[in-house]
């Protein structure tokens, strides 16, 4: 099977495994949100950077590194898993030691248990990473797509009873440990990792190398995007944080998951061809056109209905998170771009300017905290707004020297569909006003409206995206139909 035939079938299972996860966790997310309150979910808001950093020392670059690499050997594979496995049990350590500090930081007395529990996933989680990396370099993600489908419908099926006996904010926490749990122990089970109880200073020193300038840059990363939780759990309220998490979730839902699928195929596979400058710099140009028609289709549509998103589908309790929904939703825009730039980076081997660029695009957002603190959240969004744009421009204009692909050229290329989504969000931003149905209707009517413009005008005025998605969507269905006949 050639490199197109895998990246199509990678990146058909990868949409399939985040489009049923998606599915499942916004089910059951709206049944908790229902039964649960913004503060509930503001307590693990507080906790967001502290995982997320603890995370991010566990992975430490090392997975991108065992994938970029050739022929990862046994003892590769074993000594990342422990050094994973150990900074798992350190972070996890520190963390529960930390936790009065935590809570008297936030002054919430109940975050301290909820450390001490919650913070077991850190562990669970160091324990699967390596699996995961002989699945993803073969492009199986029709496995990953199981494992991740069986753990989030188990999960959720397990937290909902909680929510409904009163447990709370620990439904939340319960069901994050299980759904570590669970794909921790499938992951293992498909992938048969290569692991032996060994450790090779040299494959670390040779990993480590490498993946210690992406963990500098992801200790960025991290920071830039919890330090907004801290802020806001600190100076406003849990209440306030739950708003906010909850908004930021459901822009999550569509830009970040559309960027983890398509980042988790596109690295592997255009990691083959990183020394065939042409070659990757056409697949990169396709990439980049395709990932800013979908993402700007998806957020101008969210940012139009997110009234009718709100209200339908987790009720009134959460009105004030409509205009950070709104606004949130520009952020969103910029995600996947910024970060597909920046992979050209690591595929070409410039983990440095990576991470020197991550340092200088995440002190840019500084004037955001400083806008959040004194004119409150909404000052605070915009401002990231404009952040996240000069992010982009900066990564963009970086990696477009290294394939010969500037930063004009990369803005007229995806400048129609920002253009062709603009007014589509307009279009259903009006329709929402003149349609005075409740507000779910409204939502479904607005669904099949959007539906129809994208169909329509797409192949009206033949953008080059949708017919190339559209070609690998029929061609996919017709080889189906051919084999069940």
């Amino acid at each position: 099977m050639s490199l197109k035939q895998r990246t199509i079938r990678g990146l058909s299972w990868a949409f399939i495994d985040r489009f049923a996860n998606q599915i499942s966790q916004f089910i059951f997310g709206i049944i908790l949100a229902r039964l649960l309150s913004p503060a509930e979910y503001g307590l693990i808001g507080m906790l967001a950077i502290f995982f997320e950093i603890a995370d991010t020392f566990v992975v430490a670059g090392f997975s991108e590194a065992l994938i970029r690499k050739k022929d990862p050997t046994v003892a590769d594979y074993s000594t990342i898993f422990l050094v994973n496995v150990f900074t798992g049990i350190f972070f996890y350590s520190l963390m529960y030691l930390s936790a009065p500090g935590i809570s008297w930081f936030f002054n919430e007395p109940q975050l301290i248990p909820i450390i001490g529990v919650l913070g077991i996933t850190v562990v669970i989680n160091a324990f699967g990473m390596v699996a995961r990396v002989p699945l993803t370099k073969n492009l199986d993600f029709k496995s990953l797509a199981a494992i991740s489908v069986i753990s989030n419908i188990i999960s959720g099926a397990v937290a909902i009873p909680l929510a409904f006996k009163g447990y709370g904010v620990w439904s939340l926490v319960w069901r994050n440990i299980m759904q570590s749990l669970l794909t921790t122990i499938l992951v293992f089970v498909i992938s048969r990792p290569p692991l032996r109880f060994m450790f090779s200073y040299a494959s670390f020193r040779e990993i480590f190398g490498f993946g210690s300038k992406l963990l500098a840059s992801r200790l960025f990363l991290e920071a830039y995007n919890n330090i907004y939780y801290i802020l806001i759990g600190k100076f406003f309220s849990a209440r306030d944080l739950g708003l906010y998490t909850r908004a930021n979730g459901y822009k999550d839902m569509f830009s970040r998951t559309l960027h983890n699928v398509i980042q988790s195929v596109s690295f592997p596979a255009l990691a083959e061809i990183k020394d065939n400058d042409e070659r990757l710099r056409n697949a990169y140009r396709r990439l980049v056109q395709s990932t800013t028609y979908l993402t700007a289709i998806l957020m101008f549509a969210l940012a139009a209905t997110s009234d009718n998103f709100i209200l339908g589908l987790i009720g009134p309790k959460w009105a004030e998170s409509i205009p950070y929904l709104q606004l949130l939703s520009m952020i969103g825009l910029f995600y996947p771009l910024h970060y597909i730039n920046l992979n050209i980076l690591v595929i070409k081997g410039h983990s440095g300017l990576h991470f020197r660029l991550e340092v200088l695009t995440k002190f840019i957002a500084l004037p955001a905290v400083a806008v959040g603190l004194l004119y409150g959240i909404k000052a605070m969004i915009i401002c990231m707004i404009f952040t996240w744009v000069l992010d982009y421009l900066i990564t963009a204009s970086r990696s477009g020297k290294l394939i010969d692909y500037p930063l004009g050229e990369q803005i007229r290329d995806i400048l129609p569909s920002f253009l062709f989504a603009a007014c589509m969000g307009v279009f259903l931003f009006v329709a929402g006003q003149v349609i005075t149905l409740p507000a779910l209707l409204t939502l479904l009517i607005q669904g099949i409206l959007g539906l129809g413009f994208i169909l329509f005008f797409s192949n009206l005025f033949k953008i080059k995206p949708f017919l190339e998605i559209r070609e690998i969507v029929l061609g996919k269905f017709s080889k189906k139909t051919a084999l069940a006949n």
